[in-house]
């Protein structure tokens, strides 16, 4: 995207020199000209850009588009509703008669809903007419897609079907969020806008995400065949954008821009390349790629930076094949357990033989550790993995630090015993002890905000339907950004679990397995980074993260920041259907590059 130095003033023009439209004509001209310019930007609802109009002048793009959605936040929930309701059903009568306007006309031929088939007019029919009845608005969706170049037909139907099972005030948020999708790309088209980065970042992660170890779904874990290739391209893309690259021997890929001042020191940046089970394309991999298309528009506009930029794509992250998280990342902080090597996946392969069937030297892994004395600090981008920035309509977010987590596992032992002949007030029931633990930790959560706790598996080993259980197994996750909250939460469930077993005559053991130390960011990292989303003309808006990330490692030998991107599907994440928008890649990248041009060490 076209941007000024030192800050975010986009210049659109038109492809067509006799109607040009330009942020600063929309700023500049009279009232009734910008809502009359915008009339096709929101469906039949020139009241958006009229209340807008009073905030001008808007310092980017991105900053009207927000002006535009805070106008609609702020409407009543009648207002919002005929907004709603102003959108044409997708390939409804109103599309067969030829009756929608040009914009919708052209979303909706964008993904072939003017060639539907017999089956899928009739499907899409029944859908809407079922949507209709439940919700009693039209379904929205911006079929345009998240890279603008259109949703398949089956795509459509199936995020449908999908949507048809939500609650109508889940329901309505998810329509109006597709509306400012829909008004983002319409904007787009009207001012013409040139990304720079988007579509790139959109294109690489597909291209990666096409590659998987399962037939359905993306499944990369580590030292795969499908593994190893992900690391070349990466390692290809970081030599196209000018990077000096090498593949360490934990298959660690590190792509270094070179300043041209002497004795410059090395700010860090990258996550990691490996993905859960059927998992999503984003997840780690955008915050390699995107600084590495950062480098490449460096590169291409002969600008070098004052320190060296190391991007690092971290080879392991999620723990799916051995069963042993951030191997990529304690690596380079020095502090790999070389014990791991001997650990073995589920078909019996050790670590070590994997690296060496791989052409890695595990006794190499030793030198990988980076001076702490030559880091400025490590700066880490990813999509939020959950719904804040989606609720509060706000592509990106200043991370404050990583949740510390505490993990268990938990066995329960009754005593099994006939279903039917047992009185149900003399039963050691180890299932029913795990039901009600696990309502306890759901009520004990509740309590603190960024308190959070999870019992993920669940099982009532050789159970059997007339049989009271005599075993059951449950795992506990319990995460807070506050290391306080965490412990005293998990203190008053380990001494619950105790009392609920106590009273039921079940035997309670419990094995942690995880204790990690929340990681806080930095607040001199962070008010960078706050300065340039408020740059780009968006307000900062600051949260925690509640999942885990390579910057925790990090934490232990430099300062280290975080930079959310929005998520989309409600903030699903680790799921296929994963998702994110160009545009909002685009504005990560861009607030990216003004923090890299404007770094100071603190």
């Amino acid at each position: 995207m076209q941007i000024a130095r030192k800050g975010y003033y986009p210049s659109y023009v038109s492809s067509d020199t006799h109607t040009m439209t330009t942020l600063p004509d929309l700023n500049s001209c009279a009232a009734a000209a910008f809502i009359d310019t915008l009339r096709g930007i929101y469906e039949h609802s020139p009241w958006i850009p009229e209340r807008a109009a009073a905030q001008r002048p808007f310092a980017s793009l991105a900053a009207l588009k927000f002006a535009l959605q805070t106008v609609v936040a702020k409407a009543s929930t009648d207002e919002q509703l005929g907004l709603i309701r102003a959108h044409p059903e997708l390939a409804g009568k109103a599309a067969i008669a030829g009756q929608l306007t040009e914009e919708s006309t052209h979303e909706q031929a964008k993904s072939g809903l003017n060639l539907c088939s017999a089956a899928e007019y009739a499907t899409l029919h029944q859908l809407n007419a079922d949507y209709n009845l439940k919700f009693g608005f039209p379904f929205i969706l911006a079929v345009k897609g998240p890279d603008g170049h259109g949703l398949t037909r089956q795509a459509i139907i199936d995020t449908f079907t999908r949507r048809l099972k939500n609650q109508r005030a889940d329901e309505m948020a998810e329509c109006l969020r597709q509306i400012h999708r829909i008004a983002e790309l319409r904007l787009n088209d009207l001012l013409k806008v040139l990304p720079d980065f988007g579509p790139t970042l959109m294109q690489w992660s597909e291209t990666i995400g096409a590659w998987s170890e399962a037939d359905d779904g993306l499944t990369c874990s580590y030292m795969t065949g499908v593994h190893r290739r992900t690391a070349e391209q990466i390692a290809a893309w970081m030599r196209d954008a000018g990077m000096d690259v090498t593949i360490d021997a934990v298959g660690n890929v590190a792509g270094r821009y070179l300043s041209e001042h002497p004795g410059a020191k090395t700010l860090m940046t990258g996550s990691h390349y490996d993905t859960v089970r059927d998992g999503g394309k984003y997840d780690g991999r955008l915050g390699i790629l995107l600084p590495i298309a950062i480098v490449r528009h460096l590169n291409e506009h002969g600008e070098s930076l004052p320190f060296h930029l190391e991007v690092v794509a971290f080879a392991e992250e999620e723990g799916v094949r051995f069963k042993s998280t951030f191997l990529g990342s304690n690596a380079i902080i020095g502090q790999f357990d070389l014990g791991l090597l001997d650990k073995t996946d589920a078909d019996g392969v050790t670590m070590r033989d994997a690296l060496l069937d791989a052409g890695h030297d595990p006794a190499a892994i030793a030198a990988i550790g980076r001076d702490p004395s030559d880091l400025l600090g490590f700066v880490e981008v990813h999509i939020e993995q959950g719904p804040v920035l989606l609720e509060h309509g706000l592509a990106v977010g200043v991370v404050t630090a990583i949740a510390g987590s505490s993990r268990y596992l938990v066995e329960l032992t009754g005593l099994a015993s006939h279903a039917g002949t047992t009185p149900m007030n003399m039963r050691k029931d180890a299932a029913a002890a795990a039901a009600e633990i696990v309502l306890m930790v759901e009520q004990r959560c509740r309590e603190r905000g960024s308190l959070v706790g999870t019992v993920g598996q669940l099982e009532v080993p050789n159970g059997s339907v007339n049989v009271t259980p005599g075993h059951c197994r449950l795992s506990l996750d319990i995460r807070a950004a506050d290391d306080a909250v965490r412990l005293a939460a998990v203190k008053d469930i380990l001494d619950a679990i105790d009392a609920i077993c106590a009273r039921r005559q079940v035997e309670p053991r419990i094995e942690q397995i995880v204790s990690a130390a929340a990681a806080p960011c930095a607040p001199w990292l962070m008010d960078q980074l706050g300065a340039a989303v408020e740059r780009a003309g968006l307000p900062r808006y600051d949260l925690a993260s509640g999942a885990g990330h390579d910057a925790m490692a990090m934490a232990r030998i430099t300062d280290v920041a975080m930079l959310f991107t929005r998520c989309g599907n409600g903030g699903i994440s680790h799921n296929r259907l994963e998702t994110m928008t160009a545009d909002d890649a685009e504005l990560a990248a861009q607030v990216m590059l003004d923090f890299l041009r404007n770094f100071s060490r603190a």
